[in-house]
């Protein structure tokens, strides 16, 4: 079992950063492949960034891919997604999730194979 909570989230300008974390408990934080997805009001919940159990690898949805980097420290159990050049349509309640891994180099885009999901940290982007 591993409990998610994030934080960072904020009201910020177009072209702001934010940097978004995901505290876990639990000693088994990097036997997980993490994901951050998102959900803007009245749409669905959609990938964002994942990230291995070891964080070679990572993996981003076209929307973000070079404004954000995802990244874990699995000495500090806490995953971090870093938002640069945020833009109005990056307005959604973020939510980390953790999918079990028994490999160094797995990650997944799918919400069903997320087992673990924090409680959402509400990020907006207006001027």
């Amino acid at each position: 079992q591993v409990q998610l909570v994030e934080s960072g989230g904020g009201l910020v300008q177009p072209g702001a950063s934010l940097r978004l974390s995901c505290a876990a408990s639990g000693r088994t934080f990097s036997s997980y492949a993490l994901g951050w997805f998102r959900q803007a009001p009245g749409k669905e919940r959609e990938f964002v960034a994942a990230i291995s159990s070891t964080g070679w690898r990572t993996y981003y949805a076209l929307s973000v891919k070079v404004r954000f980097t995802i990244s874990r420290d699995n000495a500090k159990n806490t995953a971090y997604l870093l938002m640069n050049s945020l833009k109005p349509e990056d307005t959604a309640v973020y939510y980390c999730a953790a999918s079990p891994s028994s490999s160094g180099t797995y990650y997944t885009t799918e919400e069903n194979e997320y087992n673990f999901w924090g409680q959402g940290t509400q990020v907006t982007v207006s001027s």
